[in-house]
């Protein structure tokens, strides 16, 4: 093995691929660019739906309710509640969307109320639509509000305290820094992100190199220059594990710079007022701002190493096999599903890290870097993790060389 044969085997191949669109797009423009830009609106544009849904004031029917008419009366005097006439296919308008919920009150609840016990009030719903969801809510806080000036009024009525059903007040309030609540709140999704751009910064640069210089006839070649194969792989592996590098360290780059210029405009302009009521309404305590441990983001990154070099040395062992730039396509990008579904495991909550997932690929990086942006760190873990990781890095960047020197790879028919 010669260092300076690999490192210039390197350069050429950096020089080429800079040169080729499709793997500038893989490695820089679309962790730089796209990628914040998806997030951030996709995140805007769904904050934007809900904020839409919440201001509109939801069409509800009252079913039933004639003897009741105190009670009809002041549904139809909620101003955050559209009552519109009560029609006979009431359910399908529902499951059509034309009106968000129904409400049926039975009969004599009116007197039922004044008697001390009424029948159950019933709301009906589109269940997991969302405007549907916030009518439903309207009509829980409005019962709920008539249960207790019920109450109230009873106790009134033989002069005793409200404090009689209501000796104490409730209320919640967050112990976790600002950095551990972030990290739990976006600790799984870094990690599902950076995994993906790992594992796509280096697909193309990878199939390029292996299938796409046997299709433009120049690997032969290269085969045919005074340098042994394990420098030609080394030096070739050396480029891929630079686009999959490249692509997370820009995008996790940009995303930072995306999430502080954000956090700047909030906090101008009275911005930080409004997410700081915003979240007060929302029950969450600290800062409207996720945080996360910067010092946890490092450590991401050091973890994320040895999975790339696994992920580099596996893509190109995989494409070394296709005839074609299209044949290494149809063999590597059905590989990302296997790469998600770890990582999505790890986002699932009661999925905590312990030994025997301390050995899972890609699973173990997911959990271990949750726990690290929440700022918590178990070194034995952590260890055993980054360990296990260079262990698959270094049998499948074995198994690259291997198959690299094979003939009935390189030229295969």
């Amino acid at each position: 093995m010669n260092l300076h044969n690999i490192f210039t085997v390197y350069l050429k191949e950096l020089k080429d691929t800079l040169r080729d669109r499709r793997s500038l797009m893989s490695m820089i423009i679309i962790p730089t660019f796209v990628m914040p830009a998806l997030t951030f609106g996709v995140g805007k544009i769904a904050a934007g739906v809900v904020n839409k849904a919440r201001e509109e004031t939801p069409a509800v029917m009252i079913v039933g309710g004639d003897d009741s008419p105190g009670v009809a009366a002041a549904l139809r005097q909620d101003k955050k509640l559209k009552v519109v006439p009560t029609a006979a296919d009431w359910k399908q308008q529902i499951s059509d969307k034309k009106v968000r919920a129904a409400v049926l009150i039975p009969v004599g609840f009116e007197a039922g109320l004044k008697a001390g016990a009424a029948d159950a009030v019933v709301i009906y719903n589109y269940d997991g639509e969302l405007k549907s969801g916030f009518a439903v809510s309207e009509l829980e806080k409005f019962f709920r509000d008539l249960r207790e000036q019920t109450v109230t009024a009873r106790l009134a009525e033989r002069a005793l305290p409200a404090t009689l059903v209501k000796p104490f007040d409730l209320r919640r309030e967050n112990v976790a820094a600002p950095e551990k609540v972030g990290g739990n709140l976006l600790g799984g999704i870094v990690p599902y992100i950076i995994i993906i751009l790992c594992f796509t910064g280096a697909m193309y640069p990878a199939m390029d190199l292996t299938a796409g210089e046997k299709e433009r006839g120049t690997m032969e070649t290269l085969l045919c220059s005074p340098v042994a194969r394990v420098d030609l792989v080394l030096g070739k592996f050396l480029m891929v594990l630079t686009g999959s590098l490249s692509a997370m360290l820009l995008s996790l780059t940009s995303m930072g710079l995306s999430a502080t210029f954000a956090g700047f405009m909030f906090s101008s302009g009275g911005g930080a007022a409004k997410l700081a009521a915003a979240a007060h309404q929302a029950g969450a305590a600290g800062s409207a701002m996720p945080m996360i441990d910067p010092f946890g983001l490092l450590g991401v990154v050091a973890m994320v190493l040895p999975v790339s070099v696994f992920f580099s040395a596996v893509i190109f062992t995989v494409a070394l096999f296709a005839k074609s730039y299209k044949e290494a396509q149809s063999y590597v990008a059905p590989m990302i599903f296997l790469i998600i579904m770890p990582a999505v495991v790890g986002m699932l909550p009661g999925i905590d890290l312990n030994a025997r997932l301390a050995l899972v690929p890609i699973l173990n990086l997911s959990l271990v870097c949750k726990e690290m942006l929440s700022g918590i760190w178990h070194w034995n873990y952590i260890a055993l993790i980054f360990g296990s990781s260079c262990v698959y890095a270094a049998i499948a960047l074995t198994l690259a060389v291997k198959m690299f020197n094979r003939e009935d790879v390189i030229f295969r028919a």
